[in-house]
């Protein structure tokens, strides 16, 4: 990206979009200046400069939910910055995904919160909680959960049951078990999918 050749607003700023690398949600808008674009190349962590604070600030600084540098490109007006990135748990300061609420915040958005649930029982659930009693007996009875839950998925397809939403949910949700127990979330399954969709 040509630095010099960004138009800035009066304040030499300019604005940015973040989007989620692989759902390709906009995430949230900041704003940048050059040292800010300079640190954020430099780190691979979005570092925006605060209006309200007058300053510098790295994403997640206090949180711990940075947004890790995928991709940046300027608009076709050389005024605003977009920026592909990978966000590391929520990016709104009220814990949501995104600082924007749409319409398609039931899909993969649920997904988000339901794996956020699955993290907080495994470090913080108390000992009654089936999740938390999954993760004690470890990997090998998580996936024997999910090979079960992926029979009576496959059954209620053939048999045309009524239950085939139903069984869906519950191999999805030890499917999430199951990933966030080897170090993986939904998201890289997703990243996987469409570096395969690419080579169609």
């Amino acid at each position: 990206m040509e630095l010099d050749k960004i138009k800035w607003n009066e304040q030499g700023l300019i604005p940015v979009i973040i989007q989620d690398k692989t759902t390709l949600n906009v995430l949230m808008l900041g704003y940048m200046n050059l040292e800010a674009i300079q640190i954020t190349t430099k780190l691979n962590e979005v570092t925006f400069f605060s209006r309200s604070k007058n300053r510098l600030w790295t994403k997640g600084e206090v949180s711990g939910n940075k947004l890790l540098i995928d991709e940046m490109s300027l608009d076709c007006d050389l005024d605003t910055l977009l920026i592909k990135a990978e966000p590391l748990g929520p990016t709104c300061h009220t814990g949501t995904k995104s600082c924007f609420k749409t319409e398609d915040e039931s899909s993969l958005g649920m997904i988000d919160e339901l794996e956020n649930i699955i993290k907080d029982r495994k470090e913080f659930g108390a000992t009654n909680s089936y999740t938390v009693n999954l993760f004690t007996k470890g990997v090998k009875e998580i996936a024997k959960k999910v090979v079960e839950e992926a029979g009576e998925t496959s059954i209620a397809a053939v048999t045309n049951d009524g239950r085939l939403v139903d069984e869906s949910a519950d191999l999805v949700f030890h499917l999430l078990v199951l990933l966030n127990s080897q170090g993986y979330s939904m998201n890289d399954v997703l990243s996987e999918l469409k570096i395969r969709s690419l080579n169609q």
